[in-house]
């Protein structure tokens, strides 16, 4: 629903600047400070989604002709690496948007506070490693693999 919601925000934000600019040609060039967080929003929701039900990008050429096991093991490698690489971008993600915060950081097109469209890495990077983890326990229980 959210990733929904966010591409029509785009899709919506992208049509107006295209219309403007073709009826008046005055271009809405801060929106694109809006496209951009929106882009990084359904990126991560995306990849929250194909994480939790395993379509995430792997390289099928080496665990295709496996047995179940070895595929199970190595689905298994795979959560717990992206738990620690989604793991250190919501932590350093956290640091920066306090940063941001704390020194009062102001987005280059709009001048709103830069912490509201970096504070979404690390929040959104916790939802990847819940959806990741429960991939892993479903993986270790042999439901899914």
């Amino acid at each position: 629903m959210l990733i929904a919601a966010a591409m029509a925000a785009m899709a919506l934000i992208t049509a107006a600047n295209v219309v403007t600019r073709y009826l008046t040609n005055v271009s809405f060039a801060f929106t694109e400070e809006y496209s951009v967080a929106l882009m990084v929003v359904v990126a991560l929701l995306g990849t929250a989604l194909a994480t939790a039900t395993g379509r995430h990008i792997r390289i099928g050429v080496l665990i295709d002709e496996r047995s179940p096991a070895f595929r199970r093991k190595a689905e298994a490698v795979a959560m717990v690496l992206t738990i620690a690489c989604f793991g250190i971008l919501a932590w350093y993600g956290t640091r920066l948007a306090y940063d941001e915060y704390r020194f009062e950081v102001l987005s280059n097109g709009l001048g709103h506070p830069n912490w509201i469209y970096t504070g979404w890495l690390p929040l959104l990077s916790l939802v990847v490693i819940g959806r990741a983890a429960g991939r892993l326990v479903r993986v270790l229980r042999g439901a899914e693999g």
